[in-house]
């Protein structure tokens, strides 16, 4: 019996659901597979890279600022809120094709809408992320001078710290100008008019009591992944709205209610989940190590 009820199972007959999955969702398991490789490839090709200099940059340090907070040293605290709000968005995308299996177009409408504000919230921290990065104000040793590293420099101001000696003397060769934005940069107490307008040896010693802190140029290769690999999540981060956008106008618009299931919900899904789940290994290879 067995025998023969294995001879007559045709297993790949050219039909409609081969291995009885719908073909849509064998396709995006497809493309979901090949999109890893792509995304594994970005990630070992930085860990190769990472591990092969002497020296990388401290995401304690890199990551530290907090919107609202100017400069206060709370490592990793706003990426944090970001995976948060990335891993709340996936809770809701659940929730999203659940309703969609039980038919219940009122919950699905509900559950989409909050994931594509999530999905909106996720690349608003990702883009004040970037900005801080790229234009913000940072105390870079460069040929020996001290140099307010940001909008106009491509300079990595991510290297590692500058003691003794060496700081010493590019802060008495700096211009009262970039003393004052040192001063500035780290405390409320003065305005940069202010600044200014005091000795030189005053600022030094302003200095000393804002404990600034002065770094060498990190490598360029650390931003060049950075910005290339969170931004190429960024985009799918982009796209996976956009999907979901689109599913939230089919399911006003009664689409899914007149074809009698909401499959495309779940497809939406499986991509909204794949994307959550490269962030964690981002989150590692960036945020953590």
């Amino acid at each position: 019996m067995a025998t023969t009820a294995t001879a007559q199972t045709k297993w790949w007959s050219g039909g409609k659901s081969p291995f009885n999955i719908e073909y849509g969702k064998l396709m995006m398991w497809y493309f979901l597979m090949s999109d890893a490789f792509t995304f594994g490839a970005f990630l070992i090709s930085y860990g190769s890279i990472r591990f092969s200099q002497n020296f990388w940059p401290d995401p304690n340090v890199v990551f530290n600022a907090f919107p609202g907070a100017g400069h206060a040293n709370l490592p990793l605290a706003f990426v944090s809120v970001m995976t948060f709000i990335l891993i709340i968005s996936s809770v809701t995308m659940v929730l999203a094709v659940h309703a969609g299996h039980n038919g219940n177009k009122k919950e699905v409408v509900k559950w989409l809408a909050w994931t594509i504000v999530g999905g909106f919230a996720f690349l608003g921290c990702q883009a004040w992320e970037w900005h801080h990065l790229i234009t913000g104000e940072h105390a870079t040793l460069i040929d020996g001078q001290i140099q307010m590293v940001g909008q106009t420099t491509r300079v990595n101001p991510w290297g590692a710290l500058v003691h003794g000696p060496e700081l010493t003397a590019a802060l008495q060769n700096s211009t009262q100008h970039t003393l004052a934005t040192l001063v500035s940069e780290h405390s409320t107490a003065y305005t940069h008019d202010q600044l200014m307008g005091m000795p030189k040896q005053q600022l030094l010693g302003l200095i000393n009591e804002a404990e600034v802190h002065v770094r060498e140029k990190g490598p360029v290769a650390f931003g060049g992944y950075f910005y290339g690999i969170t931004g190429f999540h960024g985009f799918h981060v982009f796209s996976g709205v956009i999907i979901n956008i689109v599913m939230l106008a089919m399911a006003q618009n009664d689409v899914f209610e007149k074809r009698g299931h909401y499959l495309m919900i779940e497809k939406a899904g499986l991509y909204w989940h794949f994307v959550d789940l490269v962030w964690v290994f981002v989150f590692l290879c960036f945020y953590l190590i």
